[in-house]
């Protein structure tokens, strides 16, 4: 599974994480991710927090998303 580095407060209003922040716009360059609508991908914050979510396209916004489960986070 590919992995994402993220900002876990970057949400919207439905509490997706965004893709938008520099790092995780350079981890999906560098790691080649093409971005696929249902798509299932890890993300992490380079910290201690890990979570697995679906790519989604958010129309309002017109940035990707990742759809988490909030309770399901792992600390590494």
């Amino acid at each position: 599974m590919e992995t994402i580095t993220v900002d876990f407060n970057n949400t919207d209003i439905y509490g997706r994480i965004r893709l938008n922040t520099a790092g995780a716009l350079a981890s999906i360059n560098q790691r080649n991710i093409e971005l696929v609508e249902g798509k299932q991908v890890e993300l992490n914050d380079e910290d201690s927090l890990r979570n697995v979510g679906t790519l989604k396209f958010s129309k309002e916004e017109n940035i990707w998303v990742v759809e988490i489960d909030r309770k399901s986070f792992i600390h590494y």
